[in-house]
This record gives C-alpha cells, sequence and structure tokens, in this order.
C-alpha cells in the first residue's frame, strides 16, 4: 500500500462541499489541511492541490439563486469566486513559508500537445522553487465541450503530468465499496484495488453531493488515468481536520494501485510515439544522452524533417544509429537556427529567449 511518506510528489483533490458550506469558506478546516500541506513540504514532498470552490464562492458572493446556473452565470460566478479561492489558500499556507501559485487549465490544455508541454514545464518549475501550484479548471472560459467536467478527472491528468507517486481524492465517502453504503447497508470498502476491470466500474454509482459534480463513477475513472500513468491513488474521507496525516496514520481509504513507475510510464509513453523528424548529435551528446542528460542545441549537428514544438523527433547518434524518441521544445526551423550553438545564443539566433534544452530529459526516451 503506497504511503504520503515515501511518496517523491503528492497531488491532492479538494471537493467544493469539504471547502465550502452555505457560501462560506470552512476556514478551520482549510487550515488544517494547510498544516498537511506544510507537515509533506517539510518531508520534501512536492505538493499539487486540484481544487474546485470557486463557482461555489461566487454564486454565494454574487448571490446567485439555487438550483443549476446557466453557462454565462457560472463562467461569472467562477471569474468572482476564483480570485477569493486563491486567496484563501495563499492566506492560510503563508504563515507555514509556503508560497502558492494560482494555475487554470481546460481540456484543451492536455489534448493540444505544445500546450500540455508548456503547462507541463511551469508545473515542473514552480515545484523547482518549492512553490505549492493550486490548480483548477478555467470555468471562466471552459465549455461543456472542451471542460474536464470535474476536478477528480483533472486531478488525474495533473497526477500525469507531473509524474506524481500519490493521488489523494479528498472524497465525502471513506473509499470504494461495492454499493452505495448511503443506500447500502451491505455495502462493504475494498482496502485495496489492484485493477479497475469492468465488475470494478459497474459497481461505481453517479451519486454526489449538493454542490460536487462528480460522482464514484469519476473517482474510478480517474484512478484508471492516473493508475496508467504510475501514480497510486486514495478515496477517503475529506471532512475531518488534518486529512492528509489521517490518512497517513491509517484513516479508512481504498488505494488504487499503480500499473507502472510514474517515470517508466512516461518514458514508455514517448517511445510509443512516431517520430516527425530527427536531430542528429555529436559524440559528445550521445554520451551525455547516455548519462541521463537534456540534449541541448550545441550538440546537435543536423536537422531534418517537419516539426512543431511538442511533437516527437528521432535522436540518432554520429553514425546514424537511433538513440531514442523526445520531444522538442522548438519547431524544426527554430531548431536549424540553434542547432550546434550554445544555449547562451539562443535568443540572439531566434529573437526571443527560449528553453536551454532542445529535449530535455523527462521528455526523452532512450
Amino acid at each position: 500500500m503506497a504511503s504520503l511518506k515515501t511518496a517523491r510528489r503528492v497531488v491532492v483533490k479538494i471537493g467544493s462541499a469539504l471547502l465550502v458550506e452555505h457560501g462560506a469558506l470552512r476556514d478551520k478546516w482549510l487550515k488544517t489541511l494547510a498544516e498537511d500541506v506544510a507537515w509533506l513540504r517539510s518531508l520534501g514532498k512536492d505538493v499539487v492541490l486540484v481544487s474546485s470552490g470557486s463557482i461555489a464562492l461566487g454564486r454565494a458572493a454574487l448571490r446567485l439563486p439555487g438550483g443549476s446556473l446557466a453557462l454565462e452565470q457560472s463562467q461569472a460566478a467562477a471569474a468572482v469566486g476564483q480570485i477569493r479561492l486563491a486567496r484563501a489558500y495563499e492566506e492560510v499556507l503563508a504563515p507555514h513559508g509556503l508560497t502558492t501559485a494560482q494555475v487554470l487549465v481546460t481540456l484543451e490544455d492536455s489534448a493540444d500537445r505544445r500546450r500540455y508541454l508548456n503547462s507541463r514545464a511551469t508545473l515542473e518549475q514552480l515545484l523547482t522553487l518549492g512553490v505549492v501550484p493550486i490548480v483548477n479548471e478555467n470555468d471562466t472560459i471552459a465549455t461543456d465541450e472542451i471542460r474536464f467536467g470535474d476536478n477528480d478527472r483533472l486531478a488525474a491528468q495533473i497526477a500525469v503530468t507531473i509524474g506524481a507517486d500519490v493521488l489523494v481524492l479528498l472524497s465525502d465517502v471513506d473509499g470504494f465499496y461495492s454499493g452505495d453504503p448511503r443506500n447500502d447497508p451491505s455495502a462493504t470498502r475494498y482496502e485495496v484495488v489492484e485493477k479497475v476491470t469492468p465488475e470494478i466500474e459497474a459497481m461505481a454509482g453517479d451519486a454526489g453531493t449538493g454542490l460536487s459534480k462528480g460522482g464514484m463513477k469519476t473517482k474510478v475513472l480517474a484512478a484508471k488515468t492516473a493508475a496508467a500513468g504510475g501514480a497510486a491513488m486514495a478515496i477517503t474521507l475529506g471532512s475531518p481536520l488534518n486529512p492528509l496525516k489521517s490518512l497517513e496514520d491509517g484513516a479508512p481509504a481504498t488505494w488504487f494501485t499503480p500499473e507502472i513507475d510514474p517515470r517508466a510510464a512516461r518514458k514508455r509513453w514517448i517511445a510509443a510515439m512516431k517520430p516527425k523528424g530527427e536531430l542528429h548529435v555529436d559524440a559528445g551528446a550521445a554520451k551525455a544522452l547516455a548519462g541521463g542528460n537534456s540534449l541541448l542545441p550545441a550538440g546537435v549537428t543536423e536537422v531534418t524533417g517537419n516539426f512543431g514544438r511538442g511533437e516527437p523527433v528521432a535522436i540518432l547518434g554520429p553514425e546514424g544509429a537511433g538513440l531514442g524518441i523526445g520531444l522538442t521544445r522548438y519547431t524544426s526551423e527554430e531548431a536549424a537556427q540553434i542547432k550546434g550553438e550554445r544555449s547562451d545564443r539562443i535568443e540572439a539566433l531566434l529573437g526571443y529567449p527560449g528553453r536551454a534544452a532542445l529535449v530535455h530529459r523527462d521528455d526523452m526516451a532512450i
């Protein structure tokens, strides 16, 4: 069974119903969540929070009526509530010496490879700097066609994006049951689910709380995504104070086991891609790549093919032997301009600052 103490990176999903009650933040609960985040950071763990709550907070501030909201009303409520949500997290984490960042995404950001890589690079940099990113769907601009629909799915995608070891869904139930425990007294909770089978999916219901969009079905689908990306996922009761410490101390939960290590999962995903072009490298670069380093422009001798940023390219050694596949951070035209040059010359050559690596080691399968 996974553990927060042994994880390298942890993603925590917080739903609206846990965070907002009668239109107001649950301040005491949020402060204890901040204590948990600070505890994990003190252990050297990277932490990302995927938090709902903007629409619920904005709805109360705008005094919008109960029931379903029109799309325009939801977007307006999100615009008003998001600033309150970000400020709340900043205020509870700052006393622990933690800096926060707001990251708003849409489904298109993960579907488009270039935008996916940009968002991944941003999150990686924030985590490197010790920041706690607060991620939410950009409900202000998202429509039904381009939205995740619930933050369970978003949290799983973020976990895969950053290579998290553990995803925790703080829920209104203490795990995955064979039936809905609120309606079926004979329902039993699973301690561990090793694989999401059709039978497991069939047990998941859609019932959720009044403020939550997701039910157990979305959590099981999130578990499939997380497991395929190498992250263990826990469903546990989120309402108690210090919910993450409670989970680590043995609070009831269901753990979904990962299929593979998160870094190996990403490498396997990249290795299966069809290259759009080729980067030929010299002997020095080939040796550096074998040692786990990124590919810098200085080591590239030739660029062939027509590719865009974020697209897969084959990396070939001095004799033309295939070394691996990577996701390039430059277009073929840009790569041709900077090949053989030091990274500190990129801005002078392209006219704008770029990333030091042409292909980062995390975006490469060698």
